[in-house]
């Protein structure tokens, strides 16, 4: 599949352009999006602590960081928000894997300010992020990932099905995450890398 937009015209932030706007807006009591409900806040809260320990703690497998130093140039656009607890569990391994491949470039778009590229890239019909879109110099799509690893994702849908409270699903989700230490998310790219 290719993209059908241009880019070029989109605002995108690098990894770091990413961390240091969402660091700003959480200091001005703000978050991306024109939600800036106390809910938000509290997600965007929460996010900046984790991201800032990911970013520190994230470690990479040898085969995985081997194959991602061979991938030939390619574009990952990430659409994502700051309030996305996913976004800031995944995104900080997510850069730590494209920085080891100069030719894999990490560029990230608000998914509110994109709708028209989100809903050609729907979970489940919904607007789910993060989404990582890994294109060629031809916008063609080399894949897809997202919004979370399959061991989260196939607990959340089921959860959700049984009815449980949003913010259950999301403690227990979160508590997936800490004791997976992105094992999944790798797992699951090198799988996608093959």
């Amino acid at each position: 599949m290719k993209l059908q937009y241009d880019l070029s015209k989109r605002k995108q932030y690098s990894y770091t352009a990413y961390r240091s706007m969402i660091d700003k807006l959480h200091r001005e009591g703000k978050t991306t999006g024109n939600n800036h409900s106390e809910t938000m806040l509290g997600y965007s809260t929460m996010n900046v602590t984790r991201m800032k320990r990911l970013d520190k703690t994230s470690k990479i497998n040898a085969e995985l960081a081997s194959k991602i130093k061979a991938l030939p140039a390619q574009k990952w656009l990430i659409i994502s928000e700051a309030w996305c607890g996913d976004a800031a569990q995944n995104l900080p391994l997510i850069n730590k894997l494209a920085e080891l491949n100069p030719d894999v470039e990490l560029s990230i778009i608000l998914r509110d300010e994109n709708l028209d590229i989100m809903d050609e890239h729907l979970t489940g019909g919904g607007r789910s992020i993060p989404k990582v879109i890994s294109l060629n110099s031809k916008q063609e799509t080399l894949f897809e990932w997202g919004p979370r690893p399959n061991l989260m994702q196939d607990t959340y849908s089921r959860l959700k099905k049984d009815g449980l409270a949003y913010d259950n699903i999301s403690k227990t989700i979160h508590t997936m995450y800490a004791k997976d230490k992105g094992q999944a998310i790798q797992s699951e790219f090198f799988e996608l890398l093959k």
